[in-house]
């Protein structure tokens, strides 16, 4: 049967997992909306078909000299010329470095970056993994601040470089928000980086599946040096990432993970590394995932940019619109359906006074609806836009720190993808309609020590959905 070309209009059928029902807590089952793009996406039929065909050629790479070996690593190659492709990169300019995650990636980078012993400047809106490799062993890291509506303060950005006078190697930034949705302007801050002799590096982990990027030529100003990204945020299974920049950062000392493949000879006496990319690569690399990764991208492409950002546009200005009609909800960032230019489809929200942990439990258990919520790895962030204070954080921390997580604070997330559409996000707003009104079916208890909610009397047994038997 011929494969369903790729578009907006025929995208859900493009979809891994859109037709599975979910248990409610009134017994009935009804389709499940998925409303956690920005955690995971679901991955696309066309990344598992490419996948289920290479897989009957799947071997080791690099260094067998049968034919499945041979074609492996020939594919393996292929996927990253693929995913450079795919940024924008000169790929003379630039190496690809395939990874589990843009966590770890990220600590690859700032592993290079502590022991060059050069400053990095990082932000306070940042995903804990673009925050937290570059201040362990002693990393010198400052920190640009955000203004109260969650942008970044570019007015600080220039006061902390030209404080350092030249002292800072690389300014990290992400790409966009995954809490706010915030689309940072990365060539103007690449632009402003440059000037002061400092590199760019862009996590574009939440960016990557929602807009086109083009890191550009490195004679260009607004040249993003650096760029990561993950495969479970673009449609794509498999667990898999890639680190886009120059090989220069790479090239000395040694290799944050050491191990088979990034060595060209080892003696008792001495080591000589490998050239890059595999120096960077220890171990067998995850083929599979790389397969998926350059398959979920050629898709996006396909399908094309323009169609994708005006699709998630549209319906982000819809539920922007929608949800701000909704009494007692305040959403983090900006609310204004007419600035989607500067914004993804990711809105948190607070509701009244309820727990975010009860709100995305009764959402779940009694809509089908699948949302995120607490501080999405962004805990400084995510205080900042609370407006928590120091004095209130340090009580909240010496309670968890003793197990109770009765109070922590957080938020709610909905996140879109592109093939979502007006009619999920109508469910999601009447479902938090009923819920501000008060109308809830379950009886919740909170769970003291993980602060998260769970129904009474109410058990779903997961082996009649999944099983390994």
């Amino acid at each position: 049967m011929a494969r369903v070309p790729l578009s907006i209009e025929t995208i859900r059928r493009q979809i891994v997992g859109l037709e599975q029902v979910v248990p409610l807590l009134d017994g009935r089952r009804r389709p499940y909306i998925n409303l956690d793009n920005g955690a995971s996406t679901p991955a696309l039929k066309s990344a598992q078909e490419k996948v289920n065909e290479f897989l009957e050629w799947y071997a080791s790479v690099h260094r067998g000299a049968g034919f499945k070996s041979q074609l492996s690593t020939w594919a393996y190659e292929e996927a990253r010329a693929i995913v450079l492709r795919f940024v924008g990169a000169d790929p003379r300019a630039n190496t690809a470095i395939f990874g589990k995650n843009t966590t770890d990636l990220l600590n690859k980078l700032a592993h290079h970056y502590r022991a060059r012993g050069e400053r990095v400047l990082t932000t306070t809106m940042e995903h804990h993994s673009n925050l937290l490799p570059w201040r362990v062993d002693g990393g010198l890291v400052d920190y640009v601040g955000v203004r109260a509506d969650g942008r970044l303060d570019e007015d600080d950005l220039v006061r902390k470089l030209e404080a350092y006078g030249g002292d800072v190697g690389l300014v990290a930034v992400s790409g966009a928000s995954n809490v706010t949705g915030y689309v940072t302007p990365i060539h103007r801050l690449a632009e402003i980086a440059h000037r002061f002799g400092a590199r760019i590096l862009v996590d574009a982990a939440q960016l990557a599946p929602h807009r086109q990027i083009e890191m550009g030529h490195p004679d260009d100003p607004a040249h993003i040096d650096f760029l990561v990204l993950s495969a479970h945020k673009m449609y794509a299974p498999f667990g898999s990432g890639a680190l886009i920049g120059p090989p220069d950062v790479f090239a000395d000392g040694v290799p944050d993970e050491v191990g088979g493949g990034v060595v060209d000879i080892v003696t008792l006496e001495r080591t000589v590394w490998n050239a890059l990319p595999e120096r960077g690569e220890a171990g067998s690399p995850n083929v599979v995932g790389a397969i998926a990764l350059a398959a979920a991208a050629e898709a996006l492409q396909a399908i094309g940019w323009p169609a994708i950002e005006a699709h998630e546009r549209e319906l982000t200005a819809y539920a922007l619109e929608a949800l701000r009609a909704i009494r007692g909800l305040r959403i983090l960032g900006s609310s204004d359906p007419a600035a989607v230019d500067e914004r993804l489809g990711v809105i948190s929200f607070v509701l009244g006074d309820m727990p975010h942990a009860l709100v995305a439990a009764i959402l779940a258990h009694e809509y089908g609806i699948g949302v995120r919520n607490g501080c999405f790895c962004a805990h400084p962030y995510l205080l900042q836009l609370l407006e928590v204070s120091p004095e209130e954080a340090q009580a909240y921390q010496a309670a968890i720190e003793r197990g109770d997580r009765t109070r922590i604070p957080g938020a709610v997330r909905a996140s879109l993808g592109i093939y979502n559409t007006r009619a999920e996000v109508d469910e999601l707003v009447a479902a938090l309609s009923r819920i501000a009104r008060g109308d809830v079916a379950g009886d919740y208890v909170l769970d003291r020590s993980t602060g998260d909610y769970a129904l009474q009397g109410y058990a779903v047994r997961f082996e009649d959905f999944f099983s390994f038997a």
